[in-house]
C-alpha cells in the first residue's frame, strides 16, 4: 500500500511536502499493520478503494473484549457469537486510518439469508484501529459482506486537500470464507 510520493496537493497553506511525506510515511506504518492483520492473524480479508476511501476487512474467531458499562470498565467474553469482522476504514491518498466514521456491514450467508446491517464499533487494539463487532452466524462457508461508510463529521484543515471524505461510499465483497468460532479469554486478575 505504500505510496511513492504523497498524491495531495502541497500548494496549500496548510500542507507542505515534509508534512505530506509524513502522512505518506505513518499510512505506510498503519497499511503494513493492516497487511499483517489481513494476509497472517484473519481467516480471511481484503480491501477494496471506494472514492476517498480504501476499505478493508478481517474475519476472525469471535474474541472477548473490553466494553464500557455503566461508567466502568468490564470484560465481555463472547457468549452465542461466533464471529468477529473487523473494517478498517483508511485515506485512499495516504493509507492513515480514518476516525469517526460511521460504519455498518451486512453479511450474506451461502444459503442466501441477510445478517444486518449491524453498526460496527471503533476498537482500540494494540497494533490497529478498526471498527468492529461480534456476530452469531448460522454457517460455515463463502459470504458476501457489503460495508457502508458514513462520511466523518469532523472539522479538516487545508482549504484544499481537506475537501475530502464527503460522500458516503459503499463496498461488496464476494468470497469472504467464514469459519465460526470463539476465543473466550479472561483477563488478568488485578
Amino acid at each position: 500500500m505504500s505510496n511513492q510520493t504523497p498524491p495531495m496537493d502541497p500548494n496549500t497553506s496548510e500542507a507542505t511536502q515534509p508534512q505530506l511525506d509524513r502522512a505518506v510515511a505513518q499510512g505506510d506504518a498503519y497499511g503494513e499493520a493492516l497487511r499483517y492483520m489481513t494476509e497472517e492473524v484473519a481467516k480471511d480479508g481484503g480491501k477494496q478503494r471506494v472514492g476517498d476511501y480504501l476499505i478493508g476487512y478481517a474475519v476472525e474467531d469471535a474474541e472477548g473484549m473490553y466494553d464500557f458499562s455503566n461508567g466502568e470498565l468490564t470484560w465481555q467474553n463472547p457468549h452465542e457469537e461466533n464471529l468477529h469482522l473487523e473494517i478498517v476504514v483508511c485515506d485512499a491518498s495516504d493509507g492513515r486510518f480514518i476516525p469517526a466514521v460511521s460504519v455498518s456491514a451486512t453479511l450474506i450467508t451461502p444459503s442466501g439469508e441477510e445478517l444486518g446491517p449491524h453498526e460496527q464499533v471503533l476498537v482500540w487494539h494494540p497494533m490497529i484501529y478498526h471498527y468492529a463487532r461480534n456476530w452469531t452466524v448460522p454457517e460455515d462457508g463463502d459470504y458476501t459482506l457489503r460495508v457502508h461508510v458514513e462520511p466523518p463529521t469532523f472539522m479538516r484543515h487545508d482549504e484544499i486537500n481537506g475537501r475530502r471524505f464527503t460522500q458516503a461510499a459503499d463496498v461488496e465483497f464476494t468470497g469472504v470464507t467464514v469459519k465460526r468460532g470463539a476465543e473466550p479469554v479472561e483477563p488478568p486478575q488485578s
